[in-house]
């Protein structure tokens, strides 16, 4: 595929801000669901989805859980600093390493009013864990760059975060969290701690409902991803393909390559698994054609190939073959990659997707997945008064092949 250039004006629309979701409704499972099939639409409740599925399917879920990675220091002037956290630096860019480390840790992050920090000053911040005093220290190291200290030192970063830290809310939710977004803000099934961003789509699924699919016979699956604040940051370049990917952190068991390789009709629930199932395929051409085994896929490594592509399921039966002759059980990568048309699907028939800002990279990546009638559903979504964005209502996107 010759590297690809688009016009982004074609994927705007006009979103209302009052249709921007600011809080969750009272059930997870009570928001509309749009579904497309067939270049037909039809609105339902999500709590119904399951008589819309693809028989047999696989529902592929992002096990991810967010962290508190907002970190507020106060200084003595008053004046109040914020502290995002991005990606871990040292002792290790691991995200599950880093949050189990003690005394100190490096992250790269975004900087609320750093006028106001100089970088020679060190900022301080004193809590209460489990009974004990203690201090938690941040100093700025190079640009974007902050170390943090604290003191006893065997606590974990993780435990400071979660006494220190607030749950990141999207910007385009102009409010405080409360107490209630410790919950919502969060999938049932999260597990693995390291996003600083929800996999919004799994937010409608609840434990009894996830328990009714399983009794019609839809499959699920469990991979991670953890989800980075760059999934907000708007696309500025005039060429959509310089846009910058912020590289996000995947974690795949060899179990769930097997049962990949078995799947009938794929449905992922959200951009992010969607994500990382499409890196996985491209992981698996990347062993194929024996370009090394650095699982890291570059933003825009899917349009450097042409023709002669193997399939999902040979991608998968690679990566499987690899991971059985290595002796691995569980694979770590890192991906960057950009899905924007004119990209071609090779995972899923389906999509489960919340609605997504205008001219945003998840609006490119919903517009690779159903085509030009992107505009369509988000236009009767519109017209049928969905809520939108993170706490927003869902689409159950399906492709012909799933039908």
């Amino acid at each position: 595929m010759d590297q690809p250039s688009l016009d982004l004006n074609e994927y705007q629309y006009h979103l209302p801000e009052q249709r921007i979701a600011q809080h969750p409704l009272k059930e997870r499972d009570g928001s509309k669901l749009l579904i497309f099939n067939q270049g037909e639409i039809h609105h339902q409740k999500f709590r119904d989805i399951g008589s819309f599925l693809p028989n047999p399917c696989t529902l592929v879920f992002n096990d991810t859980k967010v962290i508190p990675a907002r970190l507020f220091f106060k200084k003595e002037t008053g004046a109040l600093i914020e502290i995002f956290l991005l990606n871990p630096l040292i002792p290790s860019p691991d995200l599950q390493l880093a949050l189990q480390t003690r005394c100190q840790s490096t992250w790269s992050c975004m900087i609320g009013n750093r006028k106001r920090w100089k970088p020679s000053q060190k900022l301080k911040l004193s809590l209460e864990i489990n009974e004990r005093s203690v201090l938690l220290e941040a100093r700025q190291l190079a640009e974007d760059q902050v170390e943090l200290r604290w003191e006893p030192a065997d606590l974990t970063f993780a435990e400071i975060l979660e006494s220190a830290g607030r749950i990141p809310l999207p910007p385009y939710m102009k409010r405080t969290p409360i107490d209630e977004d410790l919950e919502r803000y969060q999938t049932v099934y999260s597990q693995v701690k390291g996003a600083v961003a929800a996999p919004t789509a799994g937010l409608h699924f609840t434990d009894p409902l996830l328990e009714s699919l399983g009794t019609k016979g839809v499959h699920t699956e469990y991979l991670t991803l953890h989800v980075g604040a760059g999934t907000f940051q708007p696309i500025k370049s005039s060429k959509v393909q310089h846009h910058p990917m912020h590289g996000e952190q995947m974690i795949v068991s060899k179990h769930n390559i097997e049962a990949l390789m078995q799947a009938k009709n794929l449905v992922a629930v959200g951009t992010t698994s969607l994500r990382t199932l499409e890196s996985l395929y491209w992981y698996g051409v990347k062993l194929k054609a024996g370009l090394g085994d650095d699982f890291f896929i570059e933003k825009l490594l899917p349009y450097q190939y042409h023709n002669h592509l193997p399939s999902f399921q040979q991608a998968m039966e690679t990566i499987q073959h690899y991971m059985q002759d290595k002796g691995i059980e569980v694979l770590q990568g890192t991906t960057e990659i950009f899905i924007f048309p004119p990209y071609q699907m090779r995972s899923c028939q389906g999509l489960i997707t919340n609605f997504h800002l205008p001219g945003s990279t998840l609006i490119l990546l919903v517009a690779a997945f159903v085509g030009d009638p992107w505009r369509e559903i988000y236009a009767s979504a519109l017209e049928n008064d969905y809520r939108f964005l993170s706490y927003g209502d869902a689409s159950l996107l399906l492709t012909p092949k799933s039908s």
